[in-house]
C-alpha cells in the first residue's frame, strides 16, 4: 500500500507540481487518472507498463515519458516518506478514492488535487459543509458575524471550513469546537509542519470532530504563495461560502488593493457560485457592499437573507428595521441588539442600530441603569454586554428615561 501511496505521491510533487508543467500536459494527467479509474488499473500498474505501452494506451508524448522515468526514480523516497506519514497517522488520499472529497472534486473538476494529505475523521469530508471567509484584521462586527454562522452550522451539523488564518478563518474553527461542531482545518503549508496544531487540538481530533488537510508536499512550510493557493482549496471544500468581511489590504508598495476574500469571492461568483456577503451597517469601511452588488447574496447578521435599498451612488445599504426607542421599549430593544453581539457594542455601535437623536452620552447613561448590562474596556472603547442572568430581569427594569 505504501508503494502505490508513493507513486500517487510521486506524481504529484515531481510532475503535476513541477514548474515545467503546463496546463495542458496537466489536463493529459487527469485523462490519465480517469482512464486508470475506468480500467481499474493501481498507479503501481500503470508505472509498469513500457514506453511504447504509454505510447500507445495513454497517447504519451515523448516529453512526458521522460518526466515519468523522473518520476520512477523517485517512488524509494517517497516510499520512505509515505511510511513516516502512516506511522504518524496521516493518511494519503488520491483522487479516485471513494473517501476523495465529492464536494471539492465537484467543485474544482479539473482543478481538483491529485491527493489530499489528513489526519483526523476523514468521514467529515463527506458532510454539508460552510465556508466562513474574511479579513485577517476583521472587526470585531466580523467576528461576531463569524461566531454566529459557525453557531448555526454547528446546530445544522454542517462542517466549517477553516484557512486555520488569524481574523475571520481563526474565529470560525474556535467558535466550532466552542458550540460542539466538526471543522476541517485546511493548511497553508505541509501537513508535517503541523505539529504544534496537532498538539493543540488533540482531543478535537480524537474525538473525530477536527479534520486537518493539506495539499502539499508533507515537508512544505509556510509561504505566501501558499496561503494563497490555499483558499481555493477552502472554497471548494465548501458547499455554502459565507463573506464576514472584505477589507482592502496594501501591497509591498504600500499601495492599496483588494484583499483575498474580495479576489476569492470575486472568482467563485464568476464560476456560478452562491455566495453571502454580510451586510454591513452605514459607517464600515470595507469592501461587502460592491461584492453584494456584484451579485453576491446579503444577510443579516445571523446569515439570513436580507432586504437591501439602495443609493444614490447604487451601494447596497442596510435597512433599518430596529423601532423607534421609547421609556417603554428601551429594555427590551436593548437586550434584542445584544444578543446577537457576544463580544458587546458600543454606544456609537448601539445608536447605529436604533432610530434615535439621543447623544452618547445619554446613551451610556441609560445603559448603566439596566441591570442586565456589563460595561467592559477593549482596545481602549466601552463595550456593553448581556451578563448571563435570568430571562425575568429583563422586565424588572423600571425608571424614568427623561
Amino acid at each position: 500500500m505504501n508503494r502505490e501511496t508513493a507513486y500517487w505521491m510521486a506524481l504529484e510533487h515531481e510532475w503535476i507540481c513541477s514548474n515545467a508543467i503546463g496546463n495542458g500536459k496537466i489536463d493529459k494527467m487527469n485523462m490519465v487518472i480517469r482512464f486508470l479509474h475506468e480500467k481499474k488499473i493501481s498507479m503501481t500498474d500503470f508505472f509498469q507498463l513500457s514506453n511504447d505501452e504509454w505510447k500507445n494506451e495513454f497517447e504519451i508524448t515523448d516529453e512526458q515519458i521522460i518526466k515519468l522515468e523522473q518520476v520512477k526514480k523517485s517512488v524509494p523516497n517517497y516510499a520512505f516518506l509515505a511510511e513516516t506519514l502512516q506511522s504518524n497517522g496521516i493518511e494519503v488520499i488520491p483522487i479516485v478514492s471513494s473517501e476523495y472529497s465529492k464536494t471539492l472534486k465537484e467543485n474544482l473538476k479539473k482543478s481538483a488535487p491529485l491527493i489530499l494529505y489528513i489526519k483526523g475523521n476523514k468521514q467529515i469530508m463527506q458532510e454539508n459543509s460552510i465556508a466562513i471567509v474574511g479579513s485577517r484584521d476583521a472587526s470585531d462586527i466580523a467576528l461576531q458575524f463569524t461566531d454566529n454562522i459557525a453557531k448555526r452550522a454547528s446546530k445544522e451539523w454542517k462542517v466549517v471550513i477553516s484557512g486555520f488564518a488569524k481574523g475571520v478563518d481563526k474565529q470560525s474553527l474556535d467558535s466550532s469546537i466552542a458550540y460542539k461542531g466538526q471543522s476541517i482545518i485546511v493548511l497553508p503549508q505541509g501537513i508535517m509542519t503541523f505539529e504544534s496544531g496537532f498538539k493543540t487540538y488533540y482531543k478535537q481530533i480524537i474525538d473525530g470532530d477536527v479534520l486537518v488537510l493539506s495539499t502539499y508536499h508533507p515537508k512544505a512550510g509556510w509561504a505566501k504563495e501558499l496561503a494563497m493557493a490555499r483558499n481555493a482549496i477552502i472554497y471548494g471544500l465548501a458547499k455554502e461560502i459565507y463573506a464576514a468581511e472584505s477589507k482592502p489590504s496594501k501591497n509591498r508598495q504600500g499601495k492599496e488593493t483588494k484583499g483575498g476574500t474580495y479576489a476569492g469571492v470575486m472568482d467563485g461568483l464568476k464560476k456560478g457560485r452562491t455566495i453571502y456577503v454580510r451586510k454591513p451597517d452605514y459607517a464600515e469601511q470595507n469592501d461587502n457592499n460592491l461584492l453584494i452588488n456584484s451579485g453576491a447574496i446579503p444577510v443579516d447578521f445571523n446569515g439570513n437573507i436580507a432586504p437591501v435599498i439602495y443609493g444614490s451612488d447604487n451601494d447596497a445599504l442596510p435597512m433599518v428595521s430596529e423601532p423607534s426607542i421609547n421609556k417603554k421599549n428601551f429594555p427590551e430593544i436593548i437586550k434584542d441588539i445584544l444578543l446577537d453581539y457576544k463580544y458587546g457594542l458600543t454606544t456609537q455601535d448601539i445608536l447605529k442600530k436604533i432610530s434615535s437623536d439621543w447623544k452618547p452620552d445619554k446613551l451610556t447613561k441609560e445603559l448603566g441603569k439596566l441591570p442586565f448590562i456589563e460595561k467592559i474596556k477593549k482596545n481602549n472603547k466601552n463595550y456593553f454586554i448581556l451578563k448571563d442572568m435570568e430571562p425575568q430581569t429583563l422586565f424588572n427594569y423600571n425608571e424614568s428615561l427623561y
